[in-house]
């Protein structure tokens, strides 16, 4: 079989993967933007920079590590800015130090993350009862005793979820334009971790289907 036949059906067979999976995740990407020619950029090393003022840093450093994991695995050089620099490496510095440092370790481009919002829902599951209807049975004691019986009821109860909105933002740093921007939503997810791997992978995946990273 032809080589570019090959290739063709090996593209085919990941971006079908990478669409289940996307549907399968906690976490959808909402709305994304594209700058004019960003297709053109030729990035080859970014530095993944989340955006907290948290004391606790565990989910600033879980979003970075998978980002940079999930870039790798695609040919990205990529590096968390945590673990690269420290979590305060931006803290009073001007914008010209802090664009020097960055690419002075020959990077072309940052990869933002920020929690936008977060909201708690709460729903009302409603009580159910289910049961077998035999009633040819109901005019004999014993026949309606045990369809009755058989009947299982589970009480309403409330549930709430969390919701998380973030906002990925990728900027080029020759010119210091913003070149990509995606708003992405995460429905409750398990945990950190989980939220972390997942929103990793669907920024990742989206930043080469878009064609700013290739």
């Amino acid at each position: 079989m032809h080589s570019g036949i090959i290739k063709i059906i090996k593209n085919l067979i990941f971006f079908s993967i990478v669409i289940l999976l996307e549907h399968c995740y906690s976490s959808v990407i909402t709305s994304t933007w594209l700058a004019e020619n960003s297709s053109k950029k030729n990035i080859k090393k970014v530095l993944v920079l989340a955006i907290d003022n948290n004391k606790d840093r565990s989910i600033r450093v879980k979003l970075e590590n998978h980002l940079v994991n999930d870039l790798t695995k695609r040919g990205i050089e990529a590096s968390s800015s945590i673990e690269k620099y420290g979590p305060l490496f931006l803290s009073g510095l001007k914008e010209s130090e802090a664009l020097n440092k960055i690419k002075g370790q020959g990077f072309d481009a940052v990869l933002t993350v920020v929690l936008l919002d977060k909201e708690k829902e709460k729903h009302y599951i409603p009580s159910k009862i289910t049961y077998t209807p035999y009633s040819m049975y109901y005019s004999r004691f014993w026949g309606y005793y045990s369809t009755v019986y058989e009947r299982v009821y589970e009480p309403g109860y409330y549930t709430e979820n969390t919701n998380y909105f973030w906002e990925s933002n990728l900027y080029d740093l020759s010119d210091k334009s913003l070149i990509y921007s995606a708003q992405t939503k995460s429905f409750d997810p398990n945990n950190l971790e989980t939220l972390a791997d997942e929103y990793g992978k669907i920024i990742s995946n989206n930043l080469f289907k878009k064609g700013i990273l290739h």
